[in-house]
């Protein structure tokens, strides 16, 4: 069935272009390595991360994890950041469900327990908001978290995501369905 509307953005928006680092102040995000495999091993071993994400990981699945990201900017599905201070990760920050004819795409991250406090997660999606809107040419930005996860919603409100509503019993967690809160931003917003 023929769309009556072009798409938003053309294929190889992404493809047509290397992942780019990204600048976020003191923080860089870059594209995942091989080499950051402990880091992810620590990140789905700590109980928040596997609270909030509902996942475990083995070092042949974060192995299998880490490789998966250039394939998915290559077919223009998703793209995937380890936030760094410039050494050592200290979290992660994707864009998921990219959807280049509706030019949108969802965001997840998760900090490492040693980097919260710092706004680490906020820095780094106001970046990768940017590089969205500005780089890619996106025309909305959004996220969900459960209800039960106040500091993601701090995280969203920060950086400049705001409220739209709240998905009852949209994700299954350990202890049960979540309602799960609705942020976005979209690139008119200012």
């Amino acid at each position: 069935m023929p769309l009556l509307t072009t798409p938003a953005l053309a294929p190889g928006t992404l493809a047509g272009r290397p992942q780019p680092d990204l600048d976020a102040g003191d923080l860089l995000l870059r594209p995942w390595r091989p080499d950051d495999r402990p880091a992810v091993l620590a990140a789905y071993a700590d109980p928040a991360i596997r609270r909030w994400h509902c996942r475990a990981m083995t070092g042949d699945e974060a192995r299998d994890w880490l490789d998966s990201w250039p394939g998915r900017w290559r077919q223009e599905t998703g793209a995937g950041w380890a936030i760094t201070d410039g050494t050592a990760v200290l979290g992660q920050i994707s864009l998921r469900a990219v959807d280049l004819p509706e030019a949108q795409a969802e965001v997840s991250y998760w900090v490492l327990p040693d980097a919260r406090g710092r706004r680490v997660a906020t820095r780094a999606l106001s970046a990768l908001t940017a590089f969205a809107f500005d780089r890619v040419g996106l025309h909305r930005v959004w996220l969900r978290h459960s209800t039960a996860n106040p500091a993601s919603c701090r995280v969203a409100e920060r950086a400049g995501l705001a409220a739209e509503g709240t998905n009852r019993g949209a994700a299954r967690h350990l202890d049960g369905w979540h309602d799960m809160h609705v942020h976005a931003r979209l690139r008119t917003d200012t």
